[in-house]
């Protein structure tokens, strides 16, 4: 569980193999087609390769960790590479609500299920108790999967509360309605913050959002609201990650921007 922890806050995609991890570094988060087959033949064409860990899956998420989304089209792409090169795709869903809300979107469910042999469908993150919902596709995934769950301790003795969740979030989309709250008011933030001229280093329509702002106002604003720390871009300017949730009230954001208008 703590190394899932840690490569989910990692800014890029990522490539899973037998057991150690390779990472893939991307400007905007996400994995593309041609970096997986590059990756592939990196392997199979060493002549050493039996000295290293041999690829198996290829894990991506939606929405990544910068807030950008997979379309259609690169799911596809990257669909087809695994299947040509026999590696199985995973798709992290923590914030999947997120992702199929935003704006700009053009997949779901059916076709996510479609092109990976395994995901998640996040619940926590849209109000979830306790749990999410993995969905496993491929035939070969399936094998004796309830006694690794039953020996790794991820099998609860009640069940039914975890499945009632779910069954209520999808019971008349109460599921996208709290994505898309959530995305309204992380696009109300960013198209904010571009008026007043801030820096938006990614472009995202899900409920995570980067700005860029001087030192000394994120050092007020601190005092005040929660906010991510990602990066350094100069000597005065640092780039912070502003989350909305199913639970955020806009009313709180309006307050956030009025104070951010007040210091920039």
């Amino acid at each position: 569980m703590r190394r899932k922890r840690i490569f989910r806050k990692l800014p890029f995609s990522v490539i899973l193999w037998a057991f150690p991890v390779v990472a893939i570094p991307s400007p905007d988060g996400k994995l593309t087609a041609r970096q997986i087959e590059e990756a592939w033949h990196a392997h199979w064409d060493d002549e050493t390769r039996e000295h290293m860990p041999q690829p198996r899956m290829v894990y991506i998420s939606q929405p990544t960790e910068l807030g950008t989304i997979y379309s259609r089209k690169e799911l596809q792409e990257i669909s087809g590479v695994c299947r040509r090169r026999g590696l199985y795709l995973y798709m992290d869903g923590a914030r999947l609500g997120y992702g199929l809300c935003d704006e700009d979107n053009d997949l779901d469910l059916p076709a996510i299920a479609s092109l990976c042999d395994a995901f998640y469908i996040g619940g926590t993150k849209v109000g979830a108790l306790f749990g999410e919902a993995l969905v496993l596709r491929h035939e070969a995934l399936k094998e004796d999967f309830r006694y690794i769950a039953k020996q790794k301790g991820g099998r609860l003795a009640k069940g039914r509360l975890l499945g009632i969740q779910f069954l209520e979030l999808f019971r008349d989309g109460l599921y996208f309605r709290l994505g898309a709250h959530a995305d309204r008011l992380a696009v109300m933030l960013r198209d904010f913050c571009r008026s007043r001229g801030l820096s938006l280093p990614f472009s995202s329509g899900t409920n995570q959002q980067f700005v860029t702002m001087p030192d000394s106002v994120l050092e007020e604003l601190g005092r005040k609201y929660g906010f991510a720390y990602l990066r350094r871009e100069d000597e005065t300017h640092s780039t912070v990650r502003f989350c909305m949730s199913w639970a955020t009230r806009e009313e709180d954001v309006r307050e956030l921007m009025a104070d951010i208008a007040r210091l920039c």
